[in-house]
């Protein structure tokens, strides 16, 4: 492994997240682990001899040359800085410099490890918790002890799945080998069913026999890791298409689940009342998460307390049961990355929604298990291809790279196929390998400019590196396309510009005057989505900055959907936790004080600094609500910070 991120996880929540939901009576969820995890999670009973970041980080600095010393310093300093680095002050210090001696580099390689540690291991684990209270001055030793009771940890973890599921607290499901998108490698024009503009690759080629290997490989490990066959899948990314259902069917499974976008494709009458209960297409049981209270969880809550962010969660779920007799609903999201965002890995979080839970008469959670056996179920005669991220597959094809991507898995394939050569079962096994690995979801992700990673490189170079891997098996030379990288180098800042001189536009909604607006910030909100994706809210791209009285700010995205008189645009400053509340109703700008509101072409609102009067700079976050539903939290990767003293001087030129 390249990169330590199972690692990570495990250390921070793959053992948490279970164990969180087991310590209150009653409760019950379904967890799914992959194929990829599973025996990632097995290559850490040697873990210097399978994780190159480990084997790195284990070395004595003074080992280490420049290239790689360089490397492991830059994945130290990618951890999550506001809830994972700032709250350990020595290694906020450290993560400040530019350089490090060698004692500096131990310091900062058993924080960076210790800030990753979950709240399981920060409350349980002695090693973690004397290395905490040593706060800095590490050696070697202590590298050597974390690592051994990490790894010793890590270890544990499925083990307390199996004994979890086995007392019926949990389900657990699986996901195709690889994580491919199946219905992609089943028949290409899936894409084009499920969104007529894509475009896909000239003269495709169906993957069918792959398709099938990547289930039945998944379920043999499964049964192998947890003694029993899976039940249920999650098919990644919740990629569904008819033919993929048939598949799963034949080979046992009793349920899938995917996303919302999915059922209302699927149905004449879109009503939201559907969504309220399981469906069965073909006897396959299938859950089709609300992606709106889904995605509270993953991106809203993180701003909110966790008495707060539970109460609300509440407040939302209590109408779904009073308004639908019997409802099921069905709350899916990403397990691992949604909580190095949320202070304490998110422990306030769940302790005060796992109570609510518990304590609720009106509300009570079900394992997938449990759904697939309910009779209160719908039936689809017909299921849409698609997925979750707005119910098509344009993250994993459509665009130019993403294309170029497929059009070399084909081309690898097609040449495999026309060998004339002997290849031995070793080689054939060895080939088949690198050809399931080059259709998981994850390197379509980061081609295109719909996600964005400062590692977009190495994914790049690990895919193409798999396709190379079939012809050096063959002993043929790889053709030139695949030593070509396939991404754009793109800065992974290019979402936010800052401004560059005071501003004064007039505040009238509209797009009247290029200059008025000229030297502003910018945050792009389209170019804001990484490991994890969220429904995109109307607001597609926010402009800043300010004079000596007033804060400006314009948005600008789908003005359309802003159009329903109840909205309200809440602002929220950090410094003093006061809320902002202007009505956005089109009819009534609003003006008051200083503070001016009003949309038509886009959104402006220019606000009076006499809410800042005590501070030089601030961080506001702002929200677009209906009622209890948040319709988008802006800007998406945290707050706005707004200098108040800044003169640009520095900018200055005649």
């Amino acid at each position: 492994m390249s990169m330590p991120w199972v690692f990570l996880h495990a250390i921070k929540d793959y053992y948490e997240m279970p164990w969180l939901l087991s310590q209150y009576k009653g409760l019950k969820a379904t967890f799914n682990i992959t194929s990829p995890l599973i025996e990632q999670l097995n290559l850490y009973k040697d873990p210097l001899q399978n994780d190159y970041f480990l084997s790195l980080w284990e070395m004595h600095p003074s080992k280490l040359d420049d290239e790689a010393r360089v490397w492991l310093i830059k994945t130290c300093k990618s951890t999550q800085y506001e809830t994972m680095i700032k709250p350990i002050a020595h290694f906020d210090r450290l993560y400040h410099q530019e350089h490090f001696n060698d004692e500096e580099l131990i310091d900062f390689e058993i924080l960076f490890m210790l800030a990753w540690c979950g709240n399981y291991l920060r409350q349980e684990n002695t090693i973690v918790k004397e290395l905490f209270k040593k706060e800095k001055g590490f050696t070697q030793r202590d590298k050597a002890q974390l690592l051994k009771t990490l790894c010793s940890f890590v270890e544990t973890i499925l083990p307390f799945y199996a004994r979890l599921q086995k007392e019926g607290v949990i389900s657990l499901s699986t996901t195709p080998y690889n994580h491919p998108i199946l219905p992609l490698l089943l028949d290409m024009q899936n894409a084009k069913r499920a969104n007529k503009h894509t475009t896909i690759v000239d003269n495709p080629m169906s993957l069918r026999e792959d398709a099938i290997e990547q289930v039945e490989r998944s379920i043999s490990l499964y049964e192998e890791t947890f003694g029993v066959k899976p039940t249920g899948f999650w098919p990644a990314e919740g990629a569904v298409d008819e033919e993929s259902i048939e598949i799963y069917k034949e080979r046992g499974l009793f349920w899938i689940a995917t996303d919302e976008a999915i059922l209302f494709k699927s149905l004449e009458d879109q009503t939201r009342s559907k969504l309220y209960k399981p469906y069965k297409f073909n006897g396959m049981t299938i859950g089709f998460r609300d992606h709106g209270l889904s995605d509270l969880i993953g991106f809203n809550y993180r701003f909110k307390s966790g008495n707060d962010a539970s109460k609300h969660f509440m407040q939302v779920v209590e109408p779904i049961a009073r308004e639908n007799e019997d409802a099921t609903l069905f709350v899916i999201l990403d397990g691992e990355n949604a909580w190095e965002f949320f202070e304490n890995n998110a422990y306030d979080f769940f302790t005060a929604l796992y109570q609510r839970f518990a304590e609720t008469s009106w509300c009570k959670t079900m394992t997938m298990d449990e759904v697939s056996k309910l009779k209160n179920t719908g039936i689809l005669e017909k299921l849409a291809p698609g997925s979750w991220i707005h119910g098509n597959f344009d993250t994993w094809s459509g665009h130019s790279e993403k294309n170029r991507a497929w059009e070399l898995i084909f081309q690898t394939r097609r040449d495999v196929d026309h060998y004339s050569g002997v290849i031995s079962d070793a080689v054939d096994k060895k080939i088949k390998f690198h050809f399931l690995a080059s259709q998981c979801s994850d390197w379509f992700w980061w081609y295109g400019d719909d996600h964005v990673t400062e590692f977009g490189l190495e994914f790049d170079a690990l895919f193409r590196e798999h396709l190379m891997n079939i012809y050096r098996l063959l002993n043929m030379q790889p053709p030139s396309d695949l030593f070509m990288p396939i991404i754009s180098h793109r800065s992974t800042v290019s979402f936010l510009l800052k401004p560059q001189t005071s501003i004064s536009p007039l505040i009238d909604g509209k797009i009247s005057n290029f200059f008025e607006w000229l030297g502003c910030g910018s945050v792009d909100e389209s170019k804001l989505y990484s490991t994890m994706d969220r429904v995109r809210g109307p607001i597609e791209k926010i402009y800043y900055g300010h004079n000596d009285k007033t804060i400006f700010l314009a948005f600008e995205g789908d003005m359309a959907a802003l159009e329903m008189s109840s909205l309200h645009l809440e602002i929220i400053i950090e410094e003093t936790n006061e809320h902002l509340n202007f009505s956005m109703n089109i009819n009534t700008p609003y003006s008051d004080e200083g503070t001016q509101l009003a949309i038509g072409e886009r959104l402006e609102l220019g606000l009076s600094k006499s809410h800042f009067k005590d501070y030089s700079a601030v961080h506001i976050r702002l929200e677009i609500v209906q009622g209890n539903n948040i319709i988008q939290t802006m800007p998406g990767y945290g707050a706005l910070f707004i200098d108040l003293d800044e003169t640009y001087a520095n900018n200055w030129f005649v």
